[in-house]
């Protein structure tokens, strides 16, 4: 049987306080051969030995707080859409996509708020 392996690399430069400055990825069985830059990434693994999710959170100086909201909304979403495919529950996914379009409106809300 051949084995195969596909690999997701990273690299986040840090600065002297070892804050993100930047964060390039590339994943060649996804089409993404040259290093992208992104602001930010969430990694959750589930640790077969501890029986948890371990998680690795983070976003570059540059990530503002409009782009990290969009990221969170995003994010959850697809979560959403992740658990229904992996457990067929659709209506506890769709509980979490509603959660998350009230998520969305609060922090919209929130942003016109700070605006002013």
């Amino acid at each position: 049987m051949e084995n195969n392996t596909s690999t997701i690399h990273l690299d986040v430069v840090l600065d002297s306080n070892k804050i993100p400055e930047t964060i390039h990825w590339r994943a060649a069985e996804g089409g993404v051969l040259n290093p992208a830059e992104a602001k930010a990434f969430m990694l959750s693994i589930w640790d077969l030995k501890e029986n948890a999710a371990l998680r690795i959170d983070l976003w570059t100086k540059k990530m503002m707080v409009d782009e990290m909201n969009d990221f969170f909304f995003q994010t959850m979403m697809t979560m959403a859409d992740t658990y229904e495919r992996a457990t067929n529950q659709k209506e506890l996914a769709d509980e979490v996509r509603s959660f998350s379009k009230s998520f969305k409106q609060k922090m919209d809300e929130e942003m016109k708020k700070n605006q002013l």
